[in-house]
């Protein structure tokens, strides 16, 4: 994936997505960044901790948030952006779904779109991806961020993901997104009940056949604190480990965590058990 003046590989290994939110109103790390020195000395040591990209949004899209202003994100995300500048390696990626925010972020140095409404909440977005050449993540979601959680969910919620990203995908490309570009999520958490999202991990194959990199966030989220009988949302990293594990052998080529260090570890020892498995089957076929 072409990004600018650089080349971002997917598929050697399952690249690593550090989230930083720069909210004060995040499900899991609300608040904790909100000043742009903390949030920059956040950002480094998610670099140092093994982040092959950073996710940087200044608007919470937890279950019942409210939507912002796109000057008040752009208050949050920009001194940020500025202060990394010269300072950091690896890509950064500016989660909104806001073109003017897409754009300002961009040429403050942001070269990837990780947009949750998936080019469709701002008609202007896709324009801005395409000029701007940013890479485009085109996340699922059923329902927006404040009512998404109540239902009615999907009576098939790999079906109507799937045909959720086909119609994104067409989005982007009518827009001019070179194909290139282009990355699909699921959504964990947005708009699917619990049972729901563990299916979607079962069942991450079946939409690698839409021929696109994968790209899964489930940390920390509450169908992790479901099936461990209620726990909060700091005491999952145990929790997430098994789902970035099944993401990785589902075929993932990016995980967005909040535990970057821990999960970098997940990551590589997942990404060995994949390649044994290969192996294994190409041992098999050659017989």
């Amino acid at each position: 994936m072409r990004l600018h003046g650089r080349t971002l590989a997917l598929g050697e290994r399952t690249l690593v997505m550090g989230v930083l939110n720069v909210t004060p109103d995040s499900f899991s790390d609300g608040g904790l960044t909100l000043d742009p020195d903390a949030a920059v000395e956040r950002a480094l040591a998610l670099e140092r901790a093994g982040a092959d990209i950073v996710d940087v949004g200044g608007e919470s899209t937890r279950p019942g948030a409210r939507p912002v202003p796109a000057e008040v994100e752009l208050d949050r995300v920009l001194p940020v952006l500025e202060k990394l500048r010269g300072r950091f390696t690896v890509p950064i990626s500016i989660d909104t779904s806001k073109a003017q925010v897409a754009d300002l972020a961009a040429a403050a140095g942001a070269e990837i779109l990780n947009d949750v409404t998936a080019l469709e909440g701002d008609p202007a977005t896709a324009e801005v991806a395409r000029r701007r050449r940013l890479a485009v993540i085109l996340m699922h979601m059923r329902g927006r961020p404040r009512s998404m959680q109540r239902g009615p969910f999907a009576r098939n919620a790999l079906a109507d993901v799937r045909k959720g990203l086909e119609s994104a995908i067409s989005r982007a490309l009518q827009a001019g997104v070179r194909r290139d570009q282009i990355l699909v999520d699921p959504g964990m958490g947005f708009g699917k009940n619990f049972r729901q999202n563990l299916e979607l991990l079962a069942e991450l194959p079946e939409l690698g056949r839409l021929g696109f990199p994968l790209v899964v966030g489930p940390s920390r989220k509450a169908f992790i604190g479901n099936a461990l009988g209620g726990v909060a949302a700091a005491g999952r990293a145990w929790g997430t480990a098994a789902t970035v594990t099944a993401a990785v052998l589902g075929g993932a080529h990016i995980v967005r965590v909040h535990d970057v260090s821990e999960m970098a570890q997940v990551v590589r020892v997942a990404d060995a058990m994949f390649d044994a498995g290969a192996r294994i089957s190409r041992s098999r076929l050659g017989r």
